[in-house]
């Protein structure tokens, strides 16, 4: 996923969106503390899409604000 298409949702999807990428960052680190994580890397990116889909909402606030 990348901003471009993140900025064509609505807050509403945005939410939704942060809420599975949470859940999936708890499924990650869960796996990780029982040693069943694969590939470590999955959980920085998790993170990252977590942090663009914040960072997608505030611009989306911000602006709303604005007007």
């Amino acid at each position: 996923m990348n901003a471009k298409e993140l900025r064509e949702k609505t807050p509403d999807q945005l939410r939704e969106e942060l809420a599975n990428l949470k859940k999936a960052q708890f499924n990650l680190r869960f796996q990780a503390a029982t040693g069943q994580l694969e590939n470590a890397a999955q959980m920085r990116t998790a993170r990252r899409n977590a942090a663009r889909v914040l960072t997608i909402l505030n611009e989306k606030a911000a602006a709303a604000a604005a007007e």
